[in-house]
């Protein structure tokens, strides 16, 4: 195995019947629209195959609950919470194997919205904007290969 390559693991799948927070649920089926159950409440910005499913970091998370943030996984509309893996290196191209089956490519970085002005301190949703926060931001992914996915599973970086 490629020391460079990242690893981890699902800490959280999250979803809701649209907008924010997403709440955890105990295994999710994934698509290339995104995890069974889930939904987006404009779909103009959200969803669709190359934003089938949002991802952050749990690291991250925890860092904005030190700064005094009132956030919690699920709260900025990721579905998938992961831990371990170094988020200033995730980026647009890359491919991660999720459990045994589950392949995505990260497709985009996301842009925050006013959504999510609850869940931030002096409602600052732009702390977690690429452009203003780099390494700050969630990411969008493509769904490569579908499957089964449970908190614990691991992630792998994979090469093309």
């Amino acid at each position: 195995m490629n020391p460079d390559l990242q690893r981890g693991r699902i800490f959280q799948i999250n979803v809701s019947k649209g907008g924010v927070p997403k709440l955890a649920i105990p295994a999710g089926d994934v698509t290339p629209r995104g995890i069974l159950g889930d939904e987006q409440a404009d779909l103009r910005v959200h969803g669709g195959p190359e934003r089938a499913v949002c991802l952050y970091s749990l690291e991250r998370l925890i860092a904005l609950q030190v700064e005094g943030h009132p956030t919690f996984s699920g709260a900025f509309g990721e579905n998938l919470t992961l831990s371990g893996l170094d988020w200033d290196r995730v980026q647009p191209g890359q491919r991660y194997r999720l459990g045994e089956q589950v392949v995505i490519e990260i497709s985009r970085y996301t842009s925050p919205c006013n959504n999510l002005i609850p869940f931030f301190k002096d409602g600052d949703y732009g702390r977690i904007s690429q452009s203003q926060r780099p390494g700050w931001s969630r990411v969008y992914g493509r769904v490569l290969v579908g499957g089964s996915l449970r908190p614990g599973d691991e992630i792998i970086q994979v090469l093309d």
